[in-house]
């Protein structure tokens, strides 16, 4: 099953979550082998991070929580808030296979909180700039609570405009980089 975490950095915790770099990456290591996309939310600055994107296979509900909440920044108080959620990959790859590359252009979080009928299930017609796409669901996978996307894009405005506006409750765009060790 693959889920989304985004954990969100708490004001003040820059300096904590740098000095916790090393027992973060290493904690990643042991989720290599399921990892579909990693990286770090920053500010408008492009250098302040600002939350953390994980998106990968683990075995269920439970063993999502597991990585969420055993996490050594979300341990130390690096992190304000965790949305978790089961998300299906409809793009069938790693953000490693995305032909763009890890460098050039501009990369975002694209999430979309659902309300009412699902919508944004099909892979935009147009998403050679796509790095990650998915339905946001319910544990059990039956539910939908909305859409994530992780793309390549001028400006956040044109990475916004990959969801329906008017479907759902909000729409949150957040600067991302592709993620792990360098």
């Amino acid at each position: 099953m693959e889920f989304l975490c985004y954990h969100r950095d708490r004001p003040g915790s820059v300096a904590l979550r740098h000095e916790l770099l090393e027992d973060h990456w290493s904690y990643m290591d042991g989720f290599a082998a399921g990892m579909i996309a990693r990286g770090p939310t920053l500010a408008p600055d492009g250098d302040t991070p600002t939350g953390s994107v994980h998106i990968l296979d683990l075995p269920g509900p439970a063993a999502a929580r597991a990585f969420a909440f055993d996490e050594p920044n979300y341990q130390a108080g690096v992190y304000r808030d965790v949305l978790l959620r089961r998300w299906r990959n409809t793009l069938g790859r790693t953000m490693w296979d995305f032909p763009g590359g890890r460098t050039g252009g501009n990369r975002y979080l694209v999430i979309g909180l659902g309300t009412g009928q699902p919508t944004d299930l099909e892979v935009p017609i147009n998403s050679k700039e796509l790095i990650a796409y998915g339905p946001l669901l319910s544990d059990d996978g039956t539910a939908w609570l909305g859409t994530a996307v992780l793309i390549r894009a001028p400006d956040p405005e044109a990475a916004r405009a990959v969801l329906t506006r008017d479907r759902y409750a909000g729409i949150e765009v957040h600067n991302w980089a592709f993620g792990g060790r360098q």
